[in-house]
């Protein structure tokens, strides 16, 4: 159900909803997506957190609607970005795991994606932060020197300044439209992922004196002192400064609405901070006692400030629909000696979830989901089931764009749920980590698969079993007593349907 705010009589209220729904909707004129990295359900103080305190994000929350039951795709970070701009489950296509940061860019570009479709709808667009989807034509070489394309520009954004991949892999440097920042023709910067550059220090050969150890991985180049996954050699003018990456993504962002204001814009802003290495500014430092990933919890809390006030500066609050969620679940250890484990008390991360990412179980896919436009989205909590994969759908739909058959094929138009006009969302989510789980109403099916039912490396649960699990979310959310054997016939029915939503291809009419 949703839980609404208002003064209004209840008999208004449901004569209101009803000429709401029935009315044509007005088209919001800016349109901003705040999508974190690997913040859990259970790390901001408006899902529950007491250890960390989030007044950004609880502003949000409490201006527009909080979703219980927001799912990103997957339990990891590519596939889930993937989803949410191409309107595609990253199951379907091959090459979609977690990219190295020379891969090739993974979206098809013969298909709309959600930037493309809002620059048809007039939208000047742009990508800033975390990109992780690859660059550059499949069979190529990057050259990092030159130009870089495809990218960014060609799947519909008229402006980016991101990292091609994670702050834990190489090359650690920003691409501003094409083009790696600062680079020094004179050092040229190249990258490898499976060779080591002769005479470049590694994390294995300096692992003394670097300032962060690593626990697991994240051993080959060493860059601010940090070890990361690949090699490199070049382009040293041009490495970023992890301490001030918060800032410097900021800075591009609040750029972008100011220099847009006076048109209609849509800013897709990926931060990174709570993504290994966590390194967040000095003046976050302290500031939870959980260490590096509570204190970068608090900085990210800062950029979403930094958003709102910019918007609010400029007057377009009330034109504006901003979305906030996460690619996925939590993760304590991530690949570093970050104190996170060792600090982390009595903070839930996940929740009363199991799971985190790369996992499964609802802790994987679960996040925060919460959306605010005033005078349009209602404020309250929503229990609709809702999934980034429709967010192009949705969008469409608001901005009266219609897509194509081939367009976004698993993406459904959900803005009576997202507005707060329907409690219902969809029907059923799919959840991936590797294999996949069928969530359809408050019963939860997860497929057999083979691999590790614990990471050791993380700690994760990751629901992998030979056998099948059947959960009853009504009253198990944290998904501990499997009901498989005793509801059978149930657990059959989920399995065919997963089964065949899996094998179905999906047109639009």
């Amino acid at each position: 159900m949703i839980r609404v705010r208002h003064l209004l009589p209840c008999a208004l209220l449901l004569a209101t909803a009803f000429s709401l729904a029935a009315a044509d909707r007005a088209r919001p004129r800016n349109i901003v997506i705040i999508y974190a990295d690997d913040l859990g359900y259970g790390d901001v103080s408006c899902y529950g957190a007491k250890r960390v305190s989030t007044p950004n994000v609880d502003r949000l929350a409490r201006e527009g609607l909080r979703f219980t039951s927001g799912y990103a795709t997957s339990g990891t970070c590519t596939p889930s970005r993937f989803a949410l701009l191409s309107g595609e489950y990253p199951w379907r296509r091959d090459g979609t795991g977690v990219l190295p940061g020379d891969a090739a860019l993974v979206i098809d570009l013969g298909r709309a994606t959600l930037p493309s479709v809002l620059k048809k709808a007039g939208y000047t667009t742009a990508a800033v932060g975390k990109w992780h989807l690859g660059l550059g034509a499949n069979g190529a070489t990057i050259d990092w020197n030159k130009p870089i394309a495809p990218g960014p520009r060609e799947v519909g954004f008229d402006y980016s300044f991101i990292m091609a991949a994670t702050a834990d892999r190489v090359p650690c440097v920003y691409v501003e439209n094409q083009r790696v920042v600062g680079i020094d023709p004179k050092d040229p910067l190249r990258v490898d992922y499976k060779n080591p550059f002769p005479g470049e220090p590694t994390g294995v050969s300096e692992r003394a004196k670097l300032k962060m150890d690593w626990s697991h991985g994240h051993n080959m180049g060493v860059v601010n002192g940090i070890g990361r996954i690949g090699y490199y050699t070049g382009g040293r003018a041009a490495q970023w400064v992890d301490e001030d990456m918060a800032d410097t993504f900021t800075r591009h962002a609040v750029d972008f609405i100011t220099r847009e204001k006076d048109r209609p814009f849509f800013l897709y802003f990926a931060t990174h901070d709570i993504h290994v290495p966590r390194v967040p500014h000095p003046r976050f430092v302290g500031k939870t006692g959980m260490g590096a990933r509570g204190d970068a919890i608090v900085q990210f809390d800062w950029e979403v400030g930094e958003i709102l006030n910019t918007l609010e500066r400029h007057g377009l609050t009330r034109d504006t629909l901003v979305i906030l969620s996460s690619d996925n679940g939590p993760v304590i250890d991530d690949g570093y000696k970050d104190s996170a484990v060792e600090k982390l008390g009595d903070h839930r991360p996940a929740a009363s979830f199991r799971g985190g990412k790369y996992s499964r179980f609802e802790a994987g896919t679960r996040v925060p989901f919460i959306v605010r436009w005033p005078g349009h989205v209602r404020s309250g909590v929503s229990d609709a089931l809702m999934s980034h994969v429709d967010l192009v759908a949705t969008f469409a739909a608001l901005t009266g764009q219609k897509l194509a058959e081939r367009d976004a094929p698993d993406s459904l138009d959900q803005s009576a749920a997202l507005l707060g006009e329907s409690p219902r969302g969809r029907d059923y989510v799919i959840e991936h980590a590797g294999k996949l789980a069928l969530r359809e109403g408050n019963w939860k099916f997860i497929a057999p698969a083979q691999g590790v039912a614990l990471q050791v490396n993380t700690h994760t649960e990751t629901a992998n079993l030979p056998t099948p699990q059947l959960y009853d979310l009504s009253t198990d959310v944290g998904e501990k007593k499997n009901l498989a054997a005793s509801e059978q016939a149930r657990t059959t029915a989920m399995a065919e349907k997963l089964a065949a939503l899996q094998k179905a291809t999906r047109t639009r009419p």
